[in-house]
């Protein structure tokens, strides 16, 4: 569910929608914080780059998902977007998000419930970090992400974007998956992978 299904009509309407190409800035990090961002289409990459210029994916943000809310009370952004892929984000000015909190409790605790989730879903994937093989995490990511049947996960991205995620090289990540798939742990066919065994 996005913003625009839940948020005051004063927030869609003071609202606009800008559209990026694929390695474009959305903000950068130091830059003013002027709006939180809900990504419409395509991905963006929240990106921080360490002292020796390497570069750090925070988190790959994607349809529906929130960009820009960790500086919602600071008056920079943490760290940089970038999008992907051709992407349309759609931009809510701060002050009136922070406004519409005070005005309408019940949205604040909508909004608050989100952020909630987003909390979870980073620890898990500190959780994962503190895993140390490459196989173990595909195992922890596939046994989170499975669907109802417990079976199968459609990966939301790119082989390279999971990489990303699970910390590893797009170079490791291929040969743990045929390395799984050889061993008849899972099977894989594009970006849906279907657990053989339960991990």
């Amino acid at each position: 569910m996005t913003i625009e299904n839940w948020a005051p009509p004063a927030m869609i309407a003071a609202s606009t929608v800008q559209a990026l190409r694929a390695g474009e800035y959305l903000f950068r990090q130091g830059g003013p914080v002027l709006n939180i961002c809900e990504v419409v289409s395509g991905n963006v990459r929240l990106v921080r780059v360490g002292r020796a210029g390497q570069e750090g994916v925070l988190f790959i943000a994607r349809s529906g998902d929130i960009v820009g809310d960790a500086a919602l009370f600071s008056s920079n952004y943490h760290c940089d977007a970038i999008a992907a892929t051709k992407a349309a984000v759609r931009l809510y000015p701060k002050e009136l998000l922070l406004s519409e909190f005070r005005r309408d409790p019940d949205f604040a605790e909508t909004y608050a419930a989100m952020l909630a989730r987003q909390v979870m879903t980073l620890r898990t994937r500190l959780e994962r970090c503190n895993i140390h093989s490459a196989r173990d995490r595909v195992r922890h990511f596939l046994s989170l992400n499975a669907s109802n049947d417990e079976l199968t996960v459609e990966l939301p991205g790119t082989i390279k974007e999971l990489a990303s995620e699970l910390g590893v090289t797009h170079e490791v990540l291929y040969r743990t998956l045929a390395t799984m798939v050889a061993e008849g742990e899972i099977e894989r066919s594009g970006l849906v992978i279907k657990l053989i065994r339960h991990v």
